[in-house]
Parts: C-alpha cells; sequence; structure tokens
C-alpha cells in the first residue's frame, strides 16, 4: 500500500509538471506543432536574412525607372540580401567616373545616388558596387580632351568606341592616377555605407576598348587594390566580374597586377550559351568548351598569394525568356536551378536583372520586374521574380552539409529515362535545420512541357521528422509520409527539369512582415505637404511617416513624425517653415514588425 501511494503521488507531481511545462513553453516546440502547415512558402524580406542572394540593379531614373512606381521596393520584399550597382543596362551609372567627376578635379554624389544608397543599407542590403569606365575628360581618343564630362544615358551598347565612348579605358600613367583619385574619393564618401568594391565589368570583352586587354587590366588592378585598401582599411576589392571563364585572362591581368594578395573576392559571370536556351548546369560542362567555373575557381585557389578561402561571387547569372527556344517557364526552372548549384559549390550569386531601363539597349528582355513599355504590365513581376523569392526564403542563411545523403536505387534509372543528371544537395540552416534540394539538370523546354517522373529517394543525416515537399518555383508546400518502417526514405517523389525541396514541417518558423509602401508621392500646397502611396500585401495594419531635414551640411536622420491605419494610405505634413528641405519616406507595420521603407521624395518648402 505504501508503495502503491508513493507512486500515485508521483505520477501525479510528474503531470503537474508536465501541464506547467505546456503553460511556460508557448513559443516551443508544442507551440510549433500547433502551427499549421503553409500551403505556399512564406516570404522573408531583406532585413530577415543575414547571408542571402544578390540582384543587380540599375539606380532610379526619370523618366523610365521612376521612384514612385513599384519596382525598387521588390528586392526587399523578395528577400535578396546583396545588390551589385554601377551599370545603367550596359552603361554608366550614378557611381562612374563619368557621373561622379563631370567637371576636372570635381566630384561629387547626386542626391538621388545618396537616397538610393541609403535605402539599400537601411532595408538589409549588402551593397558591391562597380568603379568603371572611363571619362570623356581623360580618356576620349580626341585630340582635344574636353572640360566637362557629359555622362551617357544608357542609350549604347559595347562595343561602342566613337572617340568619346567612356569604354575607352586609363590605361596611360596620367589617366590611371586620375582614374584612382576618383576611386579614393567615392570609397572615402561611402566608407560608411559600402564595403564592397569592383574593378570595371567584363573587362575581357568589348566593355574595355577596343576590347578585353589583360596587361592592361593588370596594370589598372595594382593602383586599385592599393587605393581601395589605403583610403578603407576595412573595404574589400573585388576583382572583376569577368564575363568569360578564361583561366588565361585571369593568370595574364594577376601575373601583370601582382596583387593577388590584395583581392579580397573574385567575380566572374555566367550566361550559359548566351542568346539561346542552355540549361545552367553546363556552365561546368560544356557551355564554355575547355573552360568552365569549377576549372577558374580550381586557378585562382592555387595562385601564389591568393588569400586561402577567398570568395566568389558570380555575380551576373540569367536566362532571359526571350533566348531562342526559351521562355518565361524555363526562366523560372534556371534561375532557381543556377541559383542553389552555385551555392552547393559555396558562390555567391547575383541575378542580372531587378528591372531594365527601357531607354537603354536591352528593352524589356532581362528584368525580372517588367519595365517601362506603356503596357498594363509595366513594373510587374515575371514569374521568374516568385521563383526567386521562393529561394531566397527557403535557402538563403543555409550552407551545404556535405553529411548529408541523398541516394536511391531507382536514380540510375532516372538518368536513363530522361537523358539528363539527377542532382541532388542537402544544405542545413543557421539554426541547425536540413533542406534537401533535387531536380534533373535537363534542356528544359518551353511551355512546362518536360515530364515527370517518380523515384524512390533516401535522404540520410537529415534529422527530418515530419517531412514536406515544396516546389520552389510555384512555392506550393505539401506533406509527405515516411516509408512505412523508415524515418528516412520517401516514395513516389515527383522528379522533373524544376527544383524540388524536402524539409521538415517546422522550417517554415518566421514571421511575415508587410511588404513595403510603393509608390510616394508629395504635393506641396503652401507649408503643407500632402503625402500618398500605395500599401501591398502581407497583411499591413498600420503605415508610419518619416521624415528628414536636410541641409547643406548633410542629412539630417530620420524621425517619425505620424502613423495611420493601412487603409488611409496618405498624410498631412504641415509643420514645415519656409526655404526648409525635407525628405520623406513611410514603412508599413504589423503584429509581426516593420516591413521595408518606400521610395524616398525630396522637397523644399515654398518661400
Amino acid at each position: 500500500m505504501v508503495a502503491l501511494i508513493r507512486r500515485r503521488s508521483i505520477d501525479a507531481s510528474a503531470f503537474l509538471s508536465f501541464i506547467l511545462m505546456l503553460l511556460v513553453l508557448p513559443t516551443g516546440a508544442s507551440a510549433q506543432a500547433s502551427r499549421p502547415l503553409p500551403d505556399h512558402v512564406p516570404p522573408k524580406r531583406s532585413s530577415q536574412i543575414h547571408e542571402g542572394f544578390g540582384i543587380n540593379s540599375d539606380m532610379p531614373r526619370d523618366p523610365y525607372l521612376p521612384w514612385n512606381r513599384w519596382w525598387w521596393t521588390r528586392m526587399f520584399d523578395a528577400g535578396f540580401k546583396w545588390i551589385r550597382i554601377g551599370q545603367y543596362e550596359n552603361s554608366s551609372d550614378y557611381t562612374s567616373w563619368d557621373w561622379v567627376e563631370q567637371k576636372r578635379g570635381v566630384y561629387a554624389a547626386s542626391p538621388l545616388l545618396e537616397d538610393a544608397v541609403d535605402s539599400l543599407v537601411d532595408n538589409g542590403m549588402e551593397v558591391q558596387v562597380q568603379l568603371m569606365y572611363g571619362n570623356q575628360m581623360y580618356t576620349a581618343r580626341s585630340g582635344t580632351l574636353p572640360d566637362i564630362s557629359v555622362p551617357e544615358t544608357g542609350s549604347f551598347h559595347n562595343d561602342d568606341r566613337s572617340i568619346y565612348s567612356v569604354f575607352w579605358p586609363p590605361v596611360t600613367p596620367e589617366q590611371i592616377t586620375a582614374f584612382d583619385k576618383y576611386v579614393a574619393w567615392i570609397v572615402d564618401h561611402f566608407k560608411d555605407r559600402v564595403h564592397y568594391w569592383a574593378l570595371w565589368n567584363e573587362q575581357d570583352i568589348g566593355y574595355w576598348n577596343p576590347w578585353g586587354n589583360a596587361e592592361q587590366y593588370g596594370n589598372l588592378l595594382a593602383p586599385f587594390v592599393e587605393t581601395v585598401h589605403k583610403t578603407d582599411q576595412a573595404a574589400k576589392v573585388i576583382y572583376g566580374g569577368q564575363a568569360d571563364p578564361s583561366r588565361e585572362f585571369t593568370k595574364t591581368a594577376l601575373d601583370t597586377c601582382k596583387c593577388a594578395s590584395g583581392i579580397d573576392v573574385y567575380a566572374y559571370h555566367t550566361y550559359p550559351g548566351y542568346g539561346q536556351n542552355l540549361n545552367p548546369e553546363m556552365m561546368d560542362y560544356g557551355a564554355y568548351l575547355n573552360e568552365s567555373p569549377k576549372a577558374l575557381r580550381e586557378l585562382v585557389n592555387s595562385y601564389p598569394g591568393i588569400k586561402p578561402g577567398i570568395p566568389f561571387f558570380d555575380d551576373e547569372f540569367n536566362s532571359i525568356p526571350s533566348w531562342i527556344g526559351s521562355d518565361e517557364s524555363v526562366q523560372s526552372k534556371y534561375v532557381t536551378r543556377g541559383l542553389i548549384y552555385n551555392h552547393a559549390a559555396g558562390v555567391k550569386t547575383f541575378v542580372w536583372l531587378l528591372a531594365a531601363g527601357t531607354d537603354g539597349n536591352e528593352y524589356d528582355d532581362f528584368g525580372f520586374i517588367h519595365g517601362l513599355t506603356n503596357h498594363d504590365y509595366d513594373f510587374t513581376p515575371r514569374p521568374a521574380f516568385h521563383a526567386l523569392q521562393n529561394t531566397n526564403a527557403l535557402f538563403a542563411d543555409t550552407k551545404f552539409d556535405p553529411s548529408i545523403e541523398i541516394s536511391g536505387s531507382e536514380v540510375p534509372a532516372l538518368r536513363r529515362k530522361s537523358g539528363f543528371p539527377f542532382m541532388s544537395f542537402g544544405f542545413r540552416s543557421a539554426k541547425g535545420k536540413a533542406i534537401v534540394a533535387y531536380w534533373l539538370a535537363a534542356h528544359s523546354l518551353p511551355g512546362n512541357s518536360f515530364p515527370r517522373f517518380y523515384s524512390t529517394l533516401s535522404l540520410k543525416g537529415t534529422g527530418i521528422q515530419h517531412p514536406v515537399l515544396i516546389d520552389v518555383v510555384s512555392g506550393e508546400i505539401r506533406p509527405l509520409q515516411w516509408k512505412q518502417g523508415t524515418t528516412d526514405t520517401l516514395r513516389s517523389l515527383p522528379v522533373s527539369d524544376t527544383v524540388m525541396a524536402i524539409t521538415d514541417a517546422d522550417y517554415f518558423d518566421w514571421p511575415v512582415l508587410p511588404e513595403a509602401p510603393s509608390s510616394l508621392n508629395a504635393v506641396l500646397k503652401g507649408k503643407t505637404v500632402r503625402l500618398s502611396w500605395q500599401v501591398h500585401d502581407g497583411n499591413p495594419q498600420h503605415c508610419v511617416v518619416e521624415r528628414r531635414e536636410d541641409s547643406g551640411a548633410g542629412r539630417g536622420s530620420w524621425k517619425r513624425i505620424g502613423e495611420v491605419a493601412a487603409s488611409v494610405a496618405e498624410y498631412d505634413d504641415s509643420q514645415l517653415n519656409k526655404g526648409q528641405h525635407v525628405s520623406y519616406r513611410v514603412r508599413a507595420t504589423n503584429d509581426n514588425g516593420e516591413s521595408a521603407t518606400s521610395n524616398i521624395v525630396r522637397l523644399k518648402i515654398g518661400e
């Protein structure tokens, strides 16, 4: 009887402890188990990611890329973490030499450039800038050099060999000295916001007149490395990005510059089969004949003086839907495959391009957001944009985990049936959660016409308990069941030319922040500013208005001046004085936190 009473007492105590544990762990395992499985991948914003993928973007520029259209904020909503700036399509942009030094010896950053860089940094982006291209005052092939630089607007392209083309590089000692003064000024000016600086763009082809020259590039690279590091000791120097994976060009440039130890990042570009449909995995087998990004990285890693473990950026990658034999469904598959293929190799990828300036030479082909063509789809996303948003949410902040094994007795049959290799990679998040990606490295056809196969796969070393299947392009999620009697085998998995992912049902543990408001406009009536904007998805509940007071001494700090319900989307600011210079931006909020900020508008209050 004593033993029975004692056992009942212990059981009651254990039961009470269990109840208390449930009460004090609302965000723990029990709460996670009760969270419903989403039917699509929830987005992550740039501010929620520590180490992610990149994108290229032109700077806002009226009238073709205006701030007050809904495109710029989309990169923050899609969860891109890195950005590469410096080109306006294939022309120069506000950071280039011909824009920064428009009068000999006078350097300036435009207000729009200042605001764009602030917007990137404030919204969680890491910025790399290409410092590049010539300047008419120094490099023009003219008997008389002009006293001012007239920046090009984007309507030309390499191989432009006119006498005032910006593609004539600095090659004489005097030209190189002038270029390095521009480098020193801009690195110093932005050193509180920008930490990665690249020399030129595709210096191995026609962006370097009359054609890529490794010795000349090496002669410019050496003082560039020294200038950047001397100006900002925390700054990183990027070699490139080289257009083709030519080992000879790289070796000659490094042999010439004798500066390998000063290079912090090596960058190159991959457009397999430029102009035609060619699957991204061919970057390493056949697209470049005897060359490949893999072989190029091996050369760089073994070059004397290169820093051990040097990071590699594939900082231009895309597959364009207008290319021969392609369409938007092919692009959506290829960009996700390319990013994850590179990610498994430890290469950071930057997709080209957010939105094209359609006054330039790429029309509306390259942007993941449509550009201005005066159609009803202007500044709307292509399907590839949503595929990228899913890729960012799922694979940012993950690292390749070689201990995860993906296998199956039916995999060899997949190769025989499809004619293409089976790709599979395991990754692990910063929280230790596993996610597996797999696909067939196929030559995809327009119209989603590739057949779907099915296979049994074994996933060892993942720790996944409640598996779910994700179509990375569409974002659709559905639950799976382990094969009876196993905890690592899944049967009848769909296998095709699109990336599928497998992870645990509790992988989607991040809060969904609102999308950023866009299209902020300001109308001045007397001393009152009427602000209006557009509100988007992500369950916004309120909008916060922020104002900054600007002066000749520089930019002030942002201060919150008002808050309205998300349904209102307008605000009047009358607390102003004549002659005052002010800027505005807006952000949305919900119970999970804050969105990125809208575009910035500047005003001077009338006298």
